[in-house]
């Protein structure tokens, strides 16, 4: 599919390479693109000039598809329908962004999230269609499309229904984070730009995952992540498990962030991002070998969306040093030290400094507390000491005649588990001893 890259800023000078990875992540060849420094026209986000030019590169290129890197308001949208050839279709960043989920989505979760995001996106476009056609105006194919006076109310009905099946499904998998906590598991996000190496970095720390392992199987899949140097690689949560001695942890790769994403689409998906927000800890990855002033701004934009909900401590990771030299990474960690203070740089694909991360998961993660539980002697005493061997780090057990004494290192949450259930645990009485 052949596309135009257009861009418009307010000043300065406009780069289009974000807007090209992603146009070629969604299957589109860029053939031309048209660029543009000053404000925004309310009618074609572009100067009517440089608008008509836009029109006669992408006749000229015979290109299918215009793609705005601006947000297209519905009627700048159908202007600009109105203006390219005929057969052009014009979408914007966040319709191509729509796009590349729709493909990538393959759980169900992932789909409605997509179907959601594209409804929300869809809503403010059939009303613009609406008010065109009380004036008589034809919306035009190609522009906003065709108008059905009952799309509008069939939308909000699906965006209702969408966001009860959403709501329980998080319901469901919060009762598993639940349950995994409950297990003595602690929960680690990996978080960042979208293409940071997220992906690789958990295969790094998996237990049961090479790097190079499983590279054809798809991220949704609870068997591996995928590790690809594309946009949006990982579009749903994939949770592996890392031993971090002598915790038992669980490590949740999830969507990549991107800026200039309207809170319509954020709120989208929610549900995957509180996988990030109600996590122990959350890794902050980045991609180093980048210049300095996209990491900053990158880096800006992981913090606009973590910050908003996010209460877990936050740990930057700066991946990829095999791709920079010593004074390069020093030069960069100087520059981004007050959004990313004391940071830990890594290279995920080969290894490099891994162990000092684990390390620093296991310093930042909430402090395991030390007990001594002495248990009755029972029928039951057996299965509560395997209970703790499983869910805590046993330091001794001792066996006496009528008791038993664990010594144990385990979350708060798994200390408060134990007294529970040795607290139920049966005294014998003199009845049943002398039996």
């Amino acid at each position: 599919m052949r596309a135009i890259v257009a861009k418009r800023v307010d000043s300065g000078t406009p780069d289009t390479s974000e807007i090209t990875e992603l146009a070629e992540a969604a299957g589109y060849s860029v053939v031309g693109e048209v660029t543009q420094s000053r404000k925004a026209d309310p009618a074609l986000q572009l100067g009517e000039g440089k608008a008509n030019e836009l029109a006669e590169k992408a006749a000229v290129a015979d290109a299918v598809t215009v793609i705005f890197d601006n947000r297209l308001g519905p009627y700048q949208t159908y202007n600009l329908g109105q203006l390219l050839p005929e057969g052009v279709e014009v979408i914007d960043r966040f319709t191509l962004i729509l796009e590349i989920f729709g493909q990538r989505a393959q759980t169900r979760k992932a789909q409605l999230q997509v179907e959601l995001a594209e409804l929300r996106y869809e809503l403010p476009r059939v009303e613009a269609k609406s008010s065109l056609a009380k004036r008589d105006e034809h919306p035009g194919f190609m522009g906003l499309g065709e108008y059905d006076e009952s799309r509008e109310r069939d939308i909000k009905a699906q965006i209702s229904r969408i966001k009860d099946e959403l709501a329980q499904i998080e319901q469901t998998e919060q009762h598993r984070r639940e349950r995994r906590r409950d297990s003595g598991f602690d929960l680690v996000a990996l978080a960042g730009y979208t293409n940071a190496g997220k992906s690789t970095l958990l295969r790094r720390l998996s237990t049961d995952l090479e790097v190079d392992e499983n590279e054809d199987l798809h991220p949704d899949l609870d068997s591996t992540a995928e590790s690809q140097d594309k946009l949006f690689t990982t579009l749903g949560t994939t949770t592996r498990r890392a031993d971090i001695d002598p915790r038992d942890v669980l490590v949740t790769d999830t969507v990549g962030f991107i800026s200039d994403l309207p809170h319509w689409l954020v709120e989208s998906f929610k549900s995957t991002l509180d996988s990030v927000y109600r996590a122990d800890l959350v890794l902050l990855v980045v991609d180093v070998s980048e210049p300095i002033d996209e990491i900053h701004e990158k880096l800006v934009t992981c913090h606009d969306t973590l910050y908003e909900r996010n209460e877990a401590p936050i740990v930057t990771v700066l991946n990829k040093i095999d791709r920079v030299d010593e004074d390069e990474l020093a030069e960069k960690k100087a520059a981004l030290s007050a959004l990313a203070p004391n940071p830990v740089a890594v290279s995920a694909k080969g290894g490099t400094n891994v162990d000092t991360l684990l390390e620093r998961i296991d310093y930042e993660l909430p402090e395991w507390e030390r007990e001594r539980l002495v248990l009755p002697m029972t029928d039951d005493t057996m299965s509560v000491v395997s209970w703790i061997h499983d869910n805590a780090n046993v330091e001794d057990v001792t066996y006496a005649e009528t008791d038993v004494l664990v010594t144990f290192e385990a979350r708060p949450s798994i200390i408060a588990q134990a007294r529970s259930r040795a607290s139920e645990l049966a005294t014998p009485s003199p009845e049943s001893a002398s039996d």
